[in-house]
């Protein structure tokens, strides 16, 4: 089953957001239930979910746990499958698009993000035989995102809207639009289907690579591009008001591996390339991994100011219909609190 959901669709990071609340393990109402003898966690077999993929071959979780808690994970193809997950109860937490966490939290599901997994890491490819040199070039071309209203896609249309005054047409604007999942980009534009792509990595450096596109807009200049979590760590407002405990040891094994990708980074690229081929089949050379790892940064501190930035730019690009309040979504006590020793 996991080879299936990993198999079905080579990911994204998924959409964006969260908020500015911030929530006290210390306070929450409700005695602890104590950390089961099994949990499971989520990820995608995504660059951006790296953190995922080291905690799961470094066993980093059991050095958070108490001796003999076993250790699961299910990878996911996209956001609201992940977010199905958690609602019920199959998973305990673990990454996901900040998208799909902000969409269930103001549809009224209690998640909460306490952790991020990666900021960066959205660049803007252009076919290379489409005739597009600018950015406003684009119009009347079309352009292809992982979902609609994704956080790559608002992203993109954030930056066109803002900055050249360029929209899709599913608001009457000048750009076509459609879906796909990124790992066909590159023979998307081979076959000459789709003129510009909002790629999230590790697909932006092979479309590179493969020499299908260029890069129109790289990730620093991207709304958002270097600030945006890319994937979020998110938990249910269940286990954090009642299992406080379970939660702290969750983030303590994601901080562990976050530092131990800042502090290991060759490593952690090989981890990321051969788990990526494992679990969908795609194989990804060394240097594409190099290359999309330097528009990445891996860290576990969550910005909610950006968050609800970015929540709000979904707004005015009517892919939400009400402005949305994220406060209580993000909880940023469990990420504040110093990893224990376990040695």
């Amino acid at each position: 089953m996991k080879k299936l959901l990993g198999f079905l669709g080579l990911m994204v990071l998924s959409l964006v957001l969260a908020a500015c609340g911030s929530g006290d393990a210390e306070s929450s109402s409700g005695a602890s239930e104590g950390i089961p003898d099994e949990i499971t966690i989520g990820y995608f077999p995504n660059i951006n979910h790296v953190a995922g993929m080291v905690a799961e071959e470094k066993d980093l979780y059991s050095e958070t746990f108490p001796d003999g808690t076993k250790v699961n994970y299910q990878y996911f193809p996209d956001g609201s499958s992940f977010m199905t997950a958690l609602a019920a109860g199959e998973i305990e937490g673990g990454l996901v698009g900040p998208g799909p966490a902000m969409n269930h939290f103001t549809s009224g599901s209690e998640v909460n993000v306490i952790a991020a997994g990666s900021t960066g890491g959205t660049v803007i490819m252009a076919r290379n035989d489409a005739n597009i040199e600018t950015p406003e070039d684009v119009a009347g071309k079309t352009f292809i995102s992982p979902r609609v209203g994704c956080t790559h896609d608002v992203q993109f249309e954030t930056l066109m809207s803002e900055v050249y005054n360029l929209t899709s047409d599913r608001v009457g604007g000048e750009m076509k639009h459609v879906t796909g999942e990124p790992a066909t980009y590159h023979s998307m534009f081979v076959s000459g289907k789709v003129d510009v792509a909002t790629v999230p990595e590790p697909w932006a450096s092979a479309i590179e690579e493969q020499g299908s596109g260029k890069v129109l807009i790289d990730t620093p200049d991207v709304a958002y591009g270097e600030t945006l979590p890319a994937a979020v760590f998110v938990t249910s407002q269940d286990l954090v008001n009642n299992n406080p405990d379970l939660v702290q040891s969750i983030v303590n094994g994601h901080k562990k591996a976050t530092d131990f990708i800042n502090e290991n980074p060759e490593e952690a690229k090989t981890i990321a390339r051969e788990k990526i081929a494992d679990i969908t089949g795609q194989e990804l050379s060394a240097s594409v991994i190099d290359r999309a790892w330097n528009r990445i940064n891996f860290t576990y501190e969550v910005d909610g100011e950006v968050l609800q930035d970015f929540a709000n730019s979904s707004y005015e690009l009517e892919f939400l219909d009400e402005k949305p309040n994220l406060e209580g979504l993000v909880n940023t006590s469990f990420i504040e609190t110093e990893v224990a020793s376990t040695e």
